[in-house]
């Protein structure tokens, strides 16, 4: 075995995806002519063809306007999962959603959640991989939608669903605008956890596990800017969801080898590796792999670090935890006889 397929077949953790990411090309095809929804080209595979950011986000929202049914979500979420199965040994995933993406067009947020549930339970019988919700605050809604939408939630909430996050642009928008949503979401027992320094200063992260209550932080690069930042999450043992491909497209890092996780490692802050939207940027959580450690030209066992660091970031409790760190010591034993150095 090679040094990519054992990469690949590493068993993996993933914390930081966005379903509306992850839809399939020949999905979104097949929803959009199920709904008579015209798509801006004929051919399935350029669908994700884009080359600015702007260009992304309107190809990210015309995509997402063709899941509409219960039977819809339980599709993309059911197909994401087995995606991550088949392309990186997916385990266990902590998804999110973003409900606001889709109930201002009229869909109801039971359909959307039981959809995700349905599929997730499909995907669990048929491949073996445990998935978890996570609803998402979009930053450029106004706070007052952003708390509308964690009560909906809450009183929509299955035991699938177990937290509460925030995404879109960082940088107009700060996470302090939102502090009654999470303080919401934590008197109702959901986890939370939010994007932050990704396009926004250090101090974001401070906010978002003062102000928020966050125990974890998705990206956070921007840390390396505040040494004393660095130290408190150092030293508190804060996880960091990254994800190589989507922040080196986005922010301009194409360089896998210059990019801010590999800064983050050397400061002793607690990361692993996510595709957050992968196929809309052409990725999947084993490439991702593939490309970081590869490129970075890491050892096999920072590689093992990597998805070990991932378990131990879950929301799962601890016995379920060990139970997951004996699973994948068991089965990276196993590949290390087949590796060829």
């Amino acid at each position: 075995m090679n040094y990519d397929e054992y990469l690949r077949r590493l068993p993996k953790v993933e914390l930081h995806c966005h379903v509306e990411g992850t839809l399939r090309p020949q999905t979104v095809a097949d929803l959009a002519r199920a709904h008579d929804i015209a798509l801006p080209t004929d051919d399935v595979e350029r669908i994700y063809d884009y080359e600015t950011i702007y260009e992304f986000l309107e190809i990210f929202r015309l995509v997402n306007s063709t899941v509409i049914t219960q039977g819809d979500f339980a599709r993309v979420a059911y197909e994401s999962l087995e995606d991550g199965v088949k392309l990186g040994n997916l385990k266990y995933r902590e998804m999110f959603f973003n409900p606001t993406l889709h109930t201002p067009r009229g869909v109801a947020m039971a359909t959307v959640i039981n959809g995700l549930a349905e599929g997730c339970a499909a995907a669990e019988l048929d491949f073996g991989v445990r998935c978890r919700l996570i609803a998402d605050v979009y930053r450029q809604d106004p706070p007052e939608m952003a708390y509308q939408m964690t009560e909906e939630v809450i009183a929509n909430r299955r035991d699938e669903l177990i937290g509460l996050g925030m995404d879109a642009a960082e940088a107009p928008d700060p996470p302090e605008k939102f502090a009654e949503s999470f303080e919401l979401a934590g008197r109702s027992g959901l986890h939370r956890t939010s994007h932050a320094s990704e396009d926004g200063p250090a101090v974001n992260i401070t906010t978002c596990l003062d102000v928020l209550g966050c125990e974890r932080i998705d990206h956070g690069y921007h840390i390396l800017e505040d040494d004393a930042v660095v130290a408190r999450c150092r030293d508190e043992g804060i996880r960091f969801t990254c994800c190589p491909t989507s922040t080196a497209v986005v922010y301009g890092w194409p360089d896998l080898t210059t990019h801010p996780i590999n800064g983050m490692m050397r400061a002793g802050l607690l990361v692993h590796l996510n595709s957050d939207d992968p196929t809309m940027f052409h990725t999947d959580i084993g490439k991702e792999y593939v490309d970081f450690v590869g490129q970075n030209d890491y050892p096999p066992e920072v590689a093992k670090q990597l998805v070990h660091n991932g378990v131990d970031a879950t929301w799962l409790d601890d016995s379920e935890k060990v139970a997951l760190h004996k699973l994948f010591a068991d089965e990276i034993a196993a590949l290390d006889k087949e590796l060829v150095r």
